[in-house]
């Protein structure tokens, strides 16, 4: 008897630990999304103030153009941003790993120091940059005589975006992927060398798939990041405002709804349409890298 009763207070003592955690994630987690995904069902109106609609803000934001200008940008965004800076990280890792380069400590923290600059701290400097009056892009202009770098224009502000961005989170990516090669056994490179592989055959025999697992990782934390995208279109746009709507990316749409325009209902309407996609998206590419990874 004293034993099932000493089991049993035993049992609560897990919750003594992870009881702080679970209300905590719960006050911040949990709590906001319930709470948006209520607004999402109702409209603000001038007479009888908060209505039921039920998918009537869904639908209307399903049929905005202005959610899918910005969605079909950070989509665009996605595929040609995110492998440019995982290729980055990557060979900036194999560089590390190879004991071929000198001084690979400053190397590291060269490139990792930028992420830990804060972003906007990041954007205004590559802000000043970019000014078209000001900084490095504007002395440039004036030595050519001509304006030949626009990063504000309509047709490369999304690559300019994109440039802050890689800068931003390259050492974040490279850390992730040279701790999965430091984890390769020593006996995996002494009998690849009593084979004869040397070079490239090594990183595709055994440093690529040791690295896949941290490549899906890494993928899919950029495929959030850039669904995200609200920083650096946010600082940017007082210089580039004729370019940088308020719908630039479906974040700053959902922000400026709520905040300027105060339709705190279709807000929350367009943050979990986004956050369904997100996850999603995101799951589809977990299952099919672990499905690679088993075989």
């Amino acid at each position: 008897m004293m034993a099932a009763i000493r089991r049993r207070r035993r049992d609560w003592r897990g919750w003594q630990f992870a009881g702080p955690f679970a209300v905590v994630f719960a006050l911040v987690f949990i709590a906001p999304l319930a709470y948006a995904l209520y607004l999402s069902f109702f409209q603000k109106r001038l007479v009888g103030g908060n209505s039921f609609v039920g998918w009537d803000n869904y639908v209307a934001a399903l049929s905005d153009p202005q959610f899918w200008d910005g969605f079909l940008r950070v989509v665009l965004f996605l595929l040609v941003q995110v492998p440019i800076m995982l290729v980055l990280a990557l060979i900036a890792a194999l560089a590390i790993d190879s004991a071929r380069l000198y001084a690979t400590g400053l190397f590291r923290m060269v490139i990792f120091l930028p992420y830990a600059v804060p972003a906007v701290v990041a954007v205004l400097i590559w802000g000043f940059m970019y000014g078209d009056n000001f900084g490095l892009v504007a002395d440039l202009n004036r030595m050519l005589g001509a304006d030949v770098i626009q990063p504000f224009s309509s047709t490369w502000i999304l690559a300019s975006i994109g440039n802050i961005v890689t800068w931003e989170y390259v050492g974040y990516n490279m850390l992730i992927f040279y701790s999965a090669l430091k984890t390769i056994p020593a006996d995996l490179y002494e009998a690849a060398e009593i084979d004869g592989a040397r070079g490239w055959q090594v990183i595709r025999a055994i440093k690529l798939p040791a690295a896949r697992g941290a490549i899906v990782i890494a993928t899919i934390f950029s495929i959030i990041g850039s669904f995200q995208l609200f920083n650096e279109p946010n600082v940017l746009k007082p210089l580039a405002n004729n370019v940088i709507t308020s719908y630039f990316t479906p974040n700053m749409y959902a922000y400026n709804l709520s905040f300027a325009g105060q339709q705190y209902n279709y807000a929350a309407t367009v943050a979990i349409i986004m956050g369904v996609i997100t996850a999603v998206i995101a799951y589809v590419v977990q299952l099919r890298g672990t499905r690679r990874e088993d075989r």
